[in-house]
């Protein structure tokens, strides 16, 4: 976190899950940036008990609307601040649709919404009809959805066609990760040489261009460089629809 923001960037997505994450962490590294606070975007995510390890956030025993609040307290404390830009959900804890826990922490996080303490509400690792579902359900409509992003499924294309309608932002991870057997495709190698970007910057200013809004776990600070310089260069609208088509070829 801390060569994230010494490199320039100023959002940060966690989550209060200490088997992946580690929000005292990233706490910390703002403390000592001396970064002000509303200069930086804090998002972070409650995590149900299937995706723990035993390193727990909340009491398992207790309603999810009381997990939700715990979880969300913890992260207010690992994180060194009075309130979140984003509160995830992440991810609904059944394949298909939504179970009454899950409607059960999105009404907490509405809770934390109108009280003032989460800026946005969001939601992970959803499907298109878990998305649609939420949208059918909500009171406070998902300001954010963020997933894992395959180019075998038109880059998620069927919900993020509903993020465009609706207006929700859509966050795509392990777009690198993700994609490796694709993205070391002949024509990826092409766009690079005459675009002059690296593969990662040609995947991040591709994922740019068609609306998303990509993430980086990289922790090597020339990447995180060659990643914000994505923001000042562009690929040709051909060279756009040629990736998105990617995995068909």
């Amino acid at each position: 976190t801390a060569l994230a923001l010494a490199a320039g960037f100023r959002a940060i997505d966690t989550a209060n899950q200490r088997k992946h994450y580690f929000e005292a962490g990233v706490g910390a590294a703002l403390a000592r940036s001396g970064i002000p606070r509303e200069q930086v975007f804090l998002q972070t995510k409650f995590t149900h008990q299937p995706g723990q390890d035993q390193r727990l956030p909340y009491d398992p025993r207790a309603p999810i609307t009381t997990q939700v609040q715990q979880s969300f307290d913890s992260s207010l404390e690992h994180l060194g601040t009075s309130y979140l830009d984003s509160l995830v959900l992440h991810g609904p804890s059944v394949n298909h649709g939504l179970a009454p826990g899950d409607v059960e922490a999105w009404r907490a996080m509405e809770t934390l919404h109108d009280r003032g303490l989460v800026r946005a509400i969001g939601i992970s690792n959803v499907s298109t009809d878990q998305l649609e579902q939420l949208i059918g359900i909500a009171r406070v409509p998902p300001a954010f959805v963020q997933n894992r992003c395959y180019a075998s499924t038109g880059w998620d294309g069927h919900t993020r066609a509903v993020c465009r309608e609706r207006g929700i932002g859509y966050q795509g991870f392990s777009l690198l990760t993700a994609n490796r057997r694709e993205l070391q495709r002949p024509l990826v190698d092409e766009i690079m040489k005459r675009s002059g970007m690296t593969r990662e910057q040609v995947v991040f200013r591709f994922a740019i261009q068609i609306g998303m809004i990509p993430l980086t776990g990289t922790s090597s600070d020339q990447h995180m460089r060659e990643d914000l310089g994505v923001l000042e260069r562009a690929l040709t609208t051909t060279d756009v629809q040629a990736i998105e088509r990617i995995a068909a070829g």
